[in-house]
C-alpha cells in the first residue's frame, strides 16, 4: 500500500498500522477503558443527516473562518498532540509545514518534540500552544512567558487531564517514555525495523518544552507518570482566571463539555473553548463533543468562539459541526496517521483531501460561505 492509494481516514490508518511498531500505533489508535467514547465520537456524526439546498449558485466557495482572532483559509486545523517525532522523525515540522501550505492553524503540545521557537520562526501560519497546569506554579508562569516571547498567538489550556486516562493498550505493550517494553512490545519493534533505523539515525528524541523542568528518565518517566506526578489536580477556576489575565491575549480552554462550564469560561475572559473528550482517551463513557455542541453554542455561541474536536474523519463531519455553530474543527488522528505513514507528504495529502471534501460538501449543500451553514441544514435521527 502506498501513499497515493490513501483516499480517506481509514486508508491512512491502515498505512500507519503497517509502518509503525505495534506499541506506537496503539498509542495513537487507542482510547481509555473500553474505548466506548472513542467509537462514539465518530458514530455521533452518523446520527445526523445533512439537508442540502439546491440551485443556489455555488461556482465560488469561501471556506475561510476567523477563530480566536486568527484567519484560517479552511475551517479545520491540526490540534496539538504529544510526541510527534515518535511517529515520524519529521514530527511537528511536517505538521507545521503542511498546515502552512493550506493556510490553517497548528498546535504545539507541551509534550511536543520540537521547540515552540523553531516552529514560530519557520512558519507564518497561526500557532497554538497547548499546555497543562503543573503543581509548580513557577513552571506554569515560565511556560506562558516562553510562549509569549516566541510569538505564539493563542494559549490553549487542557482542562480534562488533571490525571492520565486508563489506556490499557499502552499497559499491555509497556509503552512509555523512555520505553519500558514488555516482551510482546519488543517483538513488535523487531518486526518493523525501518522505524528503529529512522529513530536512531535522526536527532535524539527530546521534549524541548519540558526538558529544563522534567527529567523524563527519572520519576516522571512514563507519560502516565507525568500526568500523575507533575500535574495539579487541585486546579480550579480561580487559578485559570489568573492565567487568562496574565496572558492578556487569545486564551482557550480545551476539554470543556457543559454549558455551565462554557459560561464560566466566558466569565473569566477566555476568547475560545474547545469541546473535547480528548479523543476518547480520558473519561470513557463521556458524551461526545458533537452531541454537546448545540447545547453549548445556544448558551455562549455569540460571546465566545466555540470549537470542537473528536472523531472527525470526513469533510461532511466538519460541515455538520459548522452547521451547529462551531467556528472551526480540530483534527488529531486525522493527521497523525498520515504523519506516521509518510511524514510531511502524508499530512499534506490528508489536509488536501479533507479540504476538497469540505469544498465539495459546501457546493452540494448550496453554501458559498461557512456563515451560510446553520442548524436548518441538519436533521437528527
Amino acid at each position: 500500500m502506498r501513499l497515493s492509494q490513501c483516499h480517506n481516514f481509514q486508508d491512512f490508518r491502515e498505512l500507519a498500522r503497517r509502518r509503525l511498531p505495534g506499541p506506537i500505533f496503539n498509542y495513537i489508535d487507542g482510547g481509555a477503558d473500553d474505548e466506548v467514547t472513542l467509537r462514539e465520537n465518530t458514530a455521533a456524526f452518523e446520527r445526523c443527516d445533512l439537508l442540502p439546498s439546491v440551485l443556489t449558485g455555488v461556482s465560488d466557495v469561501d471556506m475561510s473562518v476567523t477563530v480566536m482572532g486568527q484567519k484560517l483559509d479552511m475551517p479545520f486545523y491540526c490540534s496539538p498532540t504529544a510526541l510527534q517525532r515518535l511517529f515520524h522523525h519529521q514530527g511537528e515540522r511536517a505538521v507545521a509545514a503542511a498546515a502552512e501550505k493550506y493556510g490553517t492553524m497548528f498546535g504545539v503540545s507541551s509534550l511536543g518534540t520540537t521547540s515552540l521557537e523553531e516552529l514560530r520562526k519557520k512558519h507564518k501560519n497561526p500557532q497554538v500552544y497547548q499546555f497543562y497546569y503543573h503543581k509548580d506554579r513557577g513552571l506554569n508562569r515560565a511556560m506562558m512567558q516562553r510562549a509569549k516571547e516566541a510569538g505564539v498567538e493563542v494559549m490553549m489550556l487542557t482542562v480534562d487531564s488533571i490525571t492520565g486516562g486508563n489506556r490499557e493498550r499502552d499497559k499491555r505493550t509497556g509503552f512509555s517514555i523512555p520505553f519500558r517494553l514488555t516482551l510482546g512490545g519488543m517483538i513488535q519493534f523487531a518486526i518493523k525495523p525501518m522505524w528503529g533505523i529512522n529513530y536512531v539515525t535522526h536527532e535524539k528524541f527530546a521534549l524541548p518544552q519540558l526538558d529544563e523542568h522534567v527529567d523524563m528518565g527519572g520519576g516522571a518517566s512514563s507519560i502516565g507518570g507525568y500526568f500523575t506526578e507533575m500535574l495539579d489536580p487541585s486546579m480550579n477556576w480561580d487559578d485559570v482566571a489568573e492565567m487568562v489575565q496574565e496572558w492578556g491575549g487569545q486564551y482557550c480552554l480545551k476539554g470543556i463539555m457543559t454549558a455551565a462550564d462554557a459560561r464560566r469560561a466566558v466569565d473569566i475572559g477566555c476568547t475560545g473553548i474547545i469541546l473535547s473528550n480528548h479523543g476518547g482517551r480520558q473519561l470513557d463513557g463521556s458524551r461526545t463533543a458533537f452531541d454537546q455542541l448545540k447545547e453549548v453554542v445556544d448558551e455562549v455561541g455569540d460571546e465566545i468562539d466555540v470549537i470542537m474536536d473528536g472523531g472527525v474523519q470526513r469533510g461532511t463531519h466538519v460541515l455538520k459541526a459548522l452547521s451547529l455553530g462551531a467556528k472551526a474543527v480540530g483534527i488529531g488522528r486525522g493527521y497523525l496517521y498520515p504523519l506516521a505513514a509518510a511524514g510531511q507528504p502524508g499530512v499534506e495529502r490528508a489536509l488536501g483531501l479533507m479540504r476538497d471534501e469540505v469544498e465539495r460538501g459546501m457546493k452540494l449543500m448550496g453554501a458559498t460561505s461557512v456563515d451560510q451553514l446553520s442548524p436548518e441544514n441538519l436533521r437528527f435521527r
